[in-house]
């Protein structure tokens, strides 16, 4: 009698089925670990940009409060200087 991984089904060993198997089982963690290390990425860079637009959003109205401090100071000289 032979051993079970030489028996055949239709012409495919045992032995052919259990390496398809593993092979198949080893690509889909494979994939399924790309994909969640890629999504985890993704996140990140989310998170990085939406900290990059809120400092952003500050500066830009610091740089608005400036310049209308500075108007206002331009304003006042104006004035003056014609006198």
């Amino acid at each position: 009698m032979t051993s079970i991984e030489h028996r055949q089904l239709k012409g495919i060993t045992i032995k052919n089925i259990v390496v398809t198997i593993i092979s198949t089982a080893s690509i889909v963690a494979s994939v399924m670990t790309t994909y969640f290390e890629l999504k985890g990425d993704i996140n990140e860079v989310k998170l990085d940009q939406q900290s990059q637009t809120r400092v952003n959003e500050i500066r830009l109205k610091v740089l608005e409060s400036q310049v209308a401090v500075l108007q206002r100071e331009m304003e006042e000289i104006k004035p003056t200087k014609h006198q």
